[in-house]
């Protein structure tokens, strides 16, 4: 698949929601080849960084482990600071011919923000603390939206809905999910 399909990958649902004092990161654990289902679950979403980051990938599973190296090395290099080890590696990802290669997303964390990578070249931070991509990504978006403008529930109770809604949708996510919580930081 090329990032001519508009990005979206086959395979997994990670969502982000920040509310009061929290960010949930939360991922399905499927794993897909073609119409198989290849595993069921899969870990998407990780602590790293001394535990100050979360960040959770879509994609190709070989690629978004080599991105998530690449921004742990980005992170050192720039002493924790998340806006710039995301700008740098969304650089890197966009001119280094071996990484412009790599089919994969990510959204990482700091409790302060939300980003999303990709390997256009992007880094966006949305305006409603709220983030998803994958396969499943646009039904878990609008879930969590949804939620967050017609309930209370905590920032992980509505990421682990939206994914649950979107697994009832999207035949590449599942409802093995995993989520990491994170201090919302203001």
């Amino acid at each position: 698949m090329s990032h001519d399909d508009n990005m979206k990958f086959h395979g997994t649902t990670i969502c982000c929601v920040a509310r009061d004092n929290m960010v949930a990161l939360a991922g399905d654990g499927q794993v897909s080849g073609g119409q198989t289902i290849l595993k069921n679950n899969a870990v998407k979403v990780r602590k790293i960084f001394d535990d100050k980051i979360l960040a959770g990938f879509a994609g190709a599973t070989a690629d978004a482990f080599t991105l998530l190296e690449k921004f742990e090395e980005k992170l050192k290099a720039f002493s924790g600071n998340l806006m710039r080890a995301s700008v740098e590696l969304a650089k890197d990802w966009r001119m280094d011919k071996m990484l412009r290669r790599l089919e994969a997303m990510m959204i990482v964390t700091d409790g302060k923000k939300i980003l999303l990578l990709t390997g256009t070249g992007d880094v966006i931070e949305p305006e409603d603390g709220v983030l998803a991509i994958g396969s499943g990504g646009n039904y878990a978006l609008a879930a969590a939206r949804a939620l967050i403008a017609h309930t209370k529930m905590k920032a992980d109770a509505v990421a682990k809905e939206a994914l649950k809604i979107a697994a009832d949708i999207c035949v590449y996510t599942n409802n093995s999910i995993q989520i990491e919580i994170i201090e919302r930081k203001q």
